[in-house]
């Protein structure tokens, strides 16, 4: 087992052939009390956790958003848009299979966004990003991100995942940062950047 935490560094994935990583939320009714409030808590808000998978400093493919399979082997698989933040455990998902990726993806970029216009995460509370050792059909939790709830930004560089030879290491990011809402390109300058 791999526990993982920013202060150690890149962690080493050998024997860690599946990877999930899961992003939570709750919505919230932010300063709205009544029946303003029970709408807001009932809309809920939209996050989206996506996977950016790089060539070298090239970003070529999204897992998320609308984009489940971008591989198309299920290498780098999307569990669905989760809009309102409703229900228990992980909201989104996205799943790695490290011996299916192809050999020209060097690195996978886990962000998660308040990606779509009239979202952000002033209006969800609770937020929290699970990293799973998936290997063998179980799912182990090695690692619990919890992002700052002060943060006027709307989006989280959560995990990087880097090629090395022929084994995966997989390092915590934790960091914050403003992505223009609706621009894809926005989105994938924000996961080149780290």
């Amino acid at each position: 087992m791999i526990t993982l935490t920013k202060e150690d560094g890149p962690a080493d994935l050998d024997g860690v052939t599946h990877l999930s990583i899961g992003v939570s939320w709750d919505a919230t009714a932010g300063t709205s009390g009544g029946v303003l409030g029970a709408l807001r808590r009932k809309q809920g808000t939209d996050l989206d956790l996506i996977a950016v998978a790089m060539q070298g400093g090239d970003p070529v493919r999204l897992a998320g958003l609308d984009s489940l399979d971008p591989m198309g082997n299920g290498s780098l698989v999307h569990s669905g848009d989760n809009q309102t933040g409703h229900g228990d455990g992980d909201d989104e998902t996205v799943t790695v299979e490290f011996a299916r990726i192809p050999s020209h993806i060097t690195s996978i970029v886990f962000v998660a966004a308040a990606f779509k216009k009239g979202s952000s995460f002033q209006k969800a509370r609770n937020i929290s990003f699970k990293v799973y050792d998936a290997t063998g059909g179980n799912s182990q939790q090695v690692a619990d991100i919890w992002p700052s709830l002060l943060t006027q930004d709307n989006g989280c560089a959560v995990a990087k995942a880097v090629r090395h030879g022929g084994t995966w290491k997989l390092e915590v990011i934790n960091q914050t940062g403003k992505i223009k809402q609706g621009d894809e390109h926005a989105l994938m300058r924000f996961a080149i950047s780290k």
